[in-house]
């Protein structure tokens, strides 16, 4: 049985990962761990498939994720502290809303595709307010100090607790007088109309 905070959808994974692409990939079992980030690719059902990012060739998890694919993705959205002043009440409990996927994913490493990595998320980022080759020739050393990676996703879980759990008086308090606008937001979209 699914509980209230695991319940999302494919177009909540894909807004998570677009707002926050920086996500922590870890090489299970090894402790090297690093914050890259990420681009997801989608199938035609909107679903996540993969994850499109790059590397240093001299950062220790290439080595480890050479030798073993399998890594741990975690994708940490907004989050914020609640008091009982936000929630307007002085017999409430304090907590911690958040929203955040963890992947299970095969690493492919993509040397030919490491110009078509750095592009994409330079286009991502930038739009067209810059061009990597404004660098000039600086550009060819940095880039071939990296290298591209594509990660198939195998397994996704994820956990939004935005106040689902809150009556309603009470959670509209919270989206009243919470100061962090990005998680207010989180809040609105998983109230489902609430507020």
């Amino acid at each position: 049985m699914t509980g209230l905070f695991d319940r999302f959808d494919a177009q909540d994974v894909r807004d998570l990962l677009a707002a926050y692409p920086l996500a922590w990939v870890i090489a299970p079992g090894t402790g090297e761990q690093s914050l890259l980030p990420l681009l997801g690719e989608y199938d035609a059902d909107g679903r996540l498939t993969h994850l499109l990012g790059h590397m240093g060739r001299s950062n220790p998890l290439h080595a480890h994720l050479t030798s073993d694919p399998t890594a741990t993705i975690l994708v940490n959205g907004p989050h914020g502290y609640v008091s009982p002043d936000h929630a307007g009440r002085r017999n409430w409990g304090p907590t911690w809303n958040y929203a955040q996927v963890a992947i299970t994913a095969e690493i492919a490493f993509l040397p030919d595709e490491s110009a078509h990595a750095l592009d994409a998320l330079t286009q991502a980022m930038e739009g067209d307010r810059w061009s990597a080759s404004e660098l000039g020739p600086r550009y060819h050393g940095m880039a071939a100090a990296i290298i591209a990676f594509r990660a198939r996703v195998t397994t996704l879980t994820g956990r939004f607790k935005l106040g689902q759990d809150e009556p309603d008086d009470t959670f509209a308090e919270i989206l009243r007088t919470h100061p962090d606008a990005a998680l207010v937001t989180w809040m609105r979209r998983f109230g489902r109309g609430r507020g």
